[in-house]
């Protein structure tokens, strides 16, 4: 019997499958009646009785939310149609698509359950089409998949198919600020090669879980390359007049002005593949030679929120518990770019998050929603600075404070103040080690009576490469190799180093995800009376190890011994101490 799905919508179960002529209304009365017992899904009950199909059941979810259930069994797709979508989407989304009209741009996919409504949404996004889905039986969708869909497409064979095209040629030379034809650059951001191509680079980076995604254009030339573990690599280069139209597609999914090629822009695309919340943050930058674009991957699933995960040793984690349990004062965790201080200071904010403790937080962006936690975007464009939003967090009631970073004397007054009224103060500043963020807040114009009063520690944090387990391999490291660890051969003893050898699991670079290495300075008396005499770094660094700092080399060397990174990588990531 066909009935219109929207007639279904929003009904009981038991119902549908009445209306649908799949079961009797005793049936389901006496299914609803032993349902009373056992806390069993109805749909699944009435399958135990015999009294319908698990492909009814599949049938009544369809028309309940309001979509068509269609038969797959016979069905071959055009190859038109399933050109629609590249492999790596229908993949990652589980769905197939069974009809397509390039002029109306009306797609038609099949999926497994009617609940995977996010895979519609972001395929409008990603896809720019009028998506319309309907549901059929997943062994039937499965099958179509393997039929059409079991060779996954490359990055390479779309470049190949684009760069044949002549259509994209009139976007050729066009330099920053040069005038390009409206219309043409629309039409080039709704291409469904060009489409295909960005979802492929998207799917392809999250899969590897890149952080960044570079899109580049030079004089003779377009790169794409992406950041893996803190390192580039290339993809496949697209010729170079499709820059615009690959910029263009990206600012359309991302809600910007694609005719403002002048001035840079920002903005945000939230996706879901699979089942993982991807947010990727845009920042489009005019260059010489066209637009620069980079997204920032932020996968939500990835970020370890849990101070048991983010690397830190048995003895550091106490001393980092201690700190952070204090009732005020301020505790900074300081590093480069990308070395993880953020993902470190959101694991402690998880860590205290709870119903007793208000927790604020000024951020310069919001990295992560946090359950809990009250989160401000530092806005410099109507003066929302750290500083000023630091002055009216006092006047929250808050217990903990988060500032993202102290940039200036102004932020770190009021962070100085904060504390001495009671608050925990968190922040983040850009040093190369524990103890010359003494001497940075210092030079920034902070009074040492002031520091010592409120400075409880600082946490010094690196991230190295680990290496890959999948090619992980014992090796003799050279003499010159351990010089530059400041080492001897019988330092090493009877200890195995490892290095990768490189594999298609880590890309040939022998190595896979990232640890952290740390440096915990907490303050005690004679600290606070050297920062009172402004005693220089390597003064405080000398009393520090003296009381037990293990420096960022020193835990490097703790990694290396246990196999989990590379002489290498701690050289590359810490510095030798002087004196």
């Amino acid at each position: 019997m066909q009935i219109d799905p929207a007639e279904l919508k929003g009904r009981k179960i038991g119902r549908v499958l009445t209306k649908l002529g799949r079961v009797t209304r005793e049936r389901v009365h006496e299914a609803l009646a032993i349902q009373k017992t056992r806390k069993v899904p109805l749909g699944q009950l009435l399958v135990e009785l015999g009294y319908c199909t698990q492909r009814d059941v599949q049938e009544a979810l369809a028309g309940q939310a309001g979509m068509a259930f269609i038969d797959l069994q016979n069905y071959s797709l055009s190859d038109e149609v399933r050109d629609a979508i590249a492999a790596e989407t229908v993949q990652a989304y589980q769905v197939v698509p069974i009809d397509y009209n390039p002029r109306s741009k009306r797609l038609k996919i099949a999926m497994k359950s009617a609940d995977n409504f996010r895979a519609v949404d972001d395929l409008r996004l990603l896809m720019g089409f009028n998506v319309e889905a309907v549901v059929a039986d997943p062994a039937e969708v499965d099958s179509l998949i393997k039929k059409h869909y079991s060779k996954q497409e490359a990055v390479a064979d779309v470049v190949s198919a684009l760069a044949s095209d002549d259509k994209f040629k009139a976007l050729g030379g066009a330099k920053s600020g040069a005038s390009i034809d409206l219309d043409t650059l629309k039409e080039a951001a709704e291409d469904n090669k060009v489409i295909k191509l960005l979802n492929l680079v998207l799917l392809q980076a999250i899969k590897d879980r890149a952080s960044d995604i570079h899109f580049e254009p030079f004089e003779k030339e377009f790169k794409m390359r992406y950041r893996i573990d803190g390192v580039l690599y290339e993809m496949v280069p697209p010729p170079k007049h499709l820059g615009p139209a690959i910029t263009s597609r990206i600012k359309v999914m991302a809600n910007l002005d694609i005719a403002e090629r002048r001035l840079p822009q920002d903005g945000r695309i939230e996706l879901t593949v699979g089942s993982t919340p991807i947010d990727l943050r845009v920042s489009v930058l005019p260059t010489m030679h066209g637009e620069s674009v980079v997204m920032r991957v932020l996968d939500r699933s990835n970020v370890q929120l849990s101070l048991d995960r983010i690397g830190l040793r048995p003895d550091d984690r106490e001393i980092f518990n201690r700190l952070i349990n204090k009732p005020n004062g301020i505790v900074i965790v300081t590093g480069p770019t990308g070395s993880g201080k953020t993902t470190t200071l959101y694991a402690a904010l998880s860590a205290l998050n709870d119903i007793e403790t208000k927790i604020l937080t000024a951020e310069d962006p919001v990295e992560y929603d946090i359950d809990g936690l009250c989160q401000c975007q530092v806005n410099t464009e109507v003066e929302l600075t750290f500083a000023r939003c630091l002055r009216s967090f006092l006047r929250q009631d808050p217990d903990i404070i988060l500032v993202g970073e102290i940039r200036d004397l102004e932020t770190a007054v009021i962070a100085v103040q904060a504390s001495l009224t009671g608050h925990l103060v968190l922040s983040t500043l850009h040093t190369n080690d524990a103890p010359s963020s003494i001497l940075r807040l210092l030079d920034l114009g902070v009074e040492p009576f002031l520091l010592t009063a409120t400075l409880e520690g600082i946490v010094a944090q690196r991230l190295v490469r680990t290496i890959c387990p999948k090619c992980k391999q014992v090796y003799e490291p050279k003499e010159e190799e351990l010089m530059e660890l400041g080492l001897l051969p019988e330092d090493i003893g009877n200890r195995k180093l490892f290095r990768g050898k490189g594999c298609d699991n880590c890309h040939g670079s022998g190595y896979r995800g990232r640890l952290a290495i740390f440096e915990i300075m907490a303050m005690n008396d004679e600290l606070r009376e050297l920062v009172m005499k402004r005693s220089s770094t390597n003064v405080v660094r000398d009393s520090a190890k003296r009381f037990g700092m293990r420096t960022l080399r020193e835990s490097g060397l703790l990694a290396i011994y246990e196999g989990q990174t590379t002489i290498d990588e701690v050289v590359r990531e810490t510095i030798a101490e002087e004196g």
